[in-house]
């Protein structure tokens, strides 16, 4: 049998998130849009593996301190929008999560680790930039607070919550 893909997002501190998932909200195709914002760190790690991962990220979890994380820009992904996530912290437990999966990676999950929030995607490029130049002219957001992981099942459109793991103090 075979065990549906399993994402890994950052839990973002709810001023954050609430900021976030309302642009989202506001400017996602309504259509596509089945998920709340997030900032995925692993788009497809194998189902398969579920125990191994979850030992790993309680690991990972246990020595990770909740951390700050900044939105310092919007960025512009040709046919839609996001906010990019700044967070030292953030970058290093990435890199150690990836050495630790790097047998189960995906090129995807291989590319460099850009973090980002996606609030707008798969629209015309004119839609996105008339969004992106709107959104950049003010753009200021107050940094967040990450306190932990989630784990999410890949159901082919949106995601079941599998587990959230709790920064050490978080």
């Amino acid at each position: 049998m075979h065990a549906s893909p399993l994402i890994l997002t950052l839990k973002l501190d709810a001023d954050s998130f609430e900021r976030l998932d309302g642009l989202r909200r506001t400017h996602f195709p309504p259509e596509r849009n089945f998920l709340s914002a997030h900032v995925t760190l692993f788009h497809a790690l194998p189902g398969e593996e579920l125990q191994a991962i979850r030992e790993r990220l309680q690991q990972e979890c246990a020595m990770t301190a909740p951390m700050t994380i900044e939105f310092p820009r919007v960025r512009m992904l040709g046919r839609g929008v996001a906010i990019e996530i700044v967070s030292t912290g953030l970058s290093a437990l990435h890199g150690r999560l990836a050495a630790g999966f790097r047998d189960w990676l995906t090129p995807q999950d291989r590319q460099g680790f850009r973090p980002h929030v996606t609030i707008q995607n798969k629209v015309p490029a004119a839609q996105a930039r008339e969004l992106y130049d709107s959104l950049s002219a003010g753009w200021s957001m107050a940094a967040g607070r990450s306190a932990g992981l989630m784990l999410w099942e890949y159901k082919g459109g949106p995601w079941r919550g599998v587990e959230e793991f709790c920064f050490a103090g978080g």
